[in-house]
């Protein structure tokens, strides 16, 4: 018989806490709250990324968000303040003791931030919600690296200028095979997961800023850092915690960007859904300088409770949805 019982009594009240500190944390900054759409017209092409497709009886098909970004900037280019958005979202193959296919993101933006200002407030946050019990576990210290910086103290290679088979010759040297072919970008992301990032300490906060323009998605070019975009991602320990932007707002470099990665996916036959008209057509009306982040909601109530398996915080995994 199958099992039928919710799997994280232990984490439940602790998710409700969590989720009220995180919304006090917001409404004492005057962040708004808002709510836009689970299912889409279109999707992200992000090459990185892969969304649920979702159809109605009629035949009608839609996507579920990876993420609220997209509806999200729709907000601002109207006008709205500061806000954010408690969602749930879906990214199909993403399975494991750290990835579950639905899980809650945290997604908010700042008028006026940039990349490293934002990843600050990040890191307020996370101590803010580490306060909320004596019993939770709390981050000692943070460090702020750019991600060339990084590459160069910690692997001896520009991350620029280094091709595919320098980057395969920095893996094996590191003992880091991997199956499969993979391109520039594919290796740097396999050696900050897989060699650089276990040896962050497991009770430190790290932020990794000025990510490579070719990683950009939708942080604009980093102004003083050429061939570098201005994006973060924050790390507790060894796990990725968040991911932000100093947004990008200009519509042609957007288009430009969409139009690489429909021909990546098209190179690694991966699906090609439907664009997502709106969002260009926010952006030609103008996004107003922002940042913005993500961050997982489950990741960080796994860091506050100590535990190591995404199941022990969430009730109903996919394996038992």
């Amino acid at each position: 018989m199958s099992d039928w019982r919710p799997g994280a009594a232990p984490a439940r009240m602790a998710r409700a806490r969590l989720l009220a500190g995180l919304r006090a944390f917001f409404a004492a900054r005057g962040v708004l709250e808002v709510e836009t759409p689970v299912l889409g017209r279109g999707a992200p092409q992000d090459p990185m990324l892969e969304s649920w497709e979702a159809q109605a009886p009629d035949g009608a098909r839609g996507f579920l968000q990876t993420s609220p970004e997209y509806p999200m900037k729709r907000l601002l280019a109207d006008g709205a303040p500061d806000i954010y958005q408690i969602a749930r979202v879906f990214r199909a193959g993403e399975s494991g003791p750290r990835h579950n296919p639905e899980f809650t993101l945290l997604e908010w933006y700042r008028h006026g931030l940039d990349h490293r200002a934002l990843a600050r407030e990040v890191v307020a946050l996370i101590a803010d919600q580490a306060g909320l019990s004596p019993e939770w576990r709390a981050p000692r210290g943070c460090e702020e690296i750019a991600y060339a910086e990084l590459f160069q103290s910690a692997l001896g290679v520009d991350p620029l200028a280094a091709d595919v088979a320098a980057l395969e010759r920095v893996a094996a040297a590191h003992g880091l095979t991997v199956g499969g072919e993979l391109d520039r970008d594919g290796w740097l992301d396999a050696l900050i997961s897989l060699v650089i990032a276990p040896g962050f300490p497991p009770d430190r906060l790290t932020i990794l800023h000025d990510y490579p323009e070719s990683q950009a998605v939708l942080a604009r070019p980093c102004a003083e850092r050429p061939g570098y975009a201005a994006r973060f991602e924050l790390y507790w320990g060894d796990l990725e915690l968040a991911n932000g932007y100093h947004e990008l707002t200009d519509p042609e470099v957007f288009r430009q960007r969409r139009a690489r990665d429909i021909a990546l996916r098209r190179a690694r036959g991966q699906p090609l859904p439907p664009v997502d008209r709106y969002l260009e057509a926010a952006l030609e009306s103008g996004l107003p300088d922002c940042a913005g982040v993500a961050l997982g909601v489950d990741r960080l109530l796994m860091q506050l409770l100590g535990v190591s398996r995404i199941d022990q915080v969430v009730d109903f995994p996919w394996s038992r949805a």
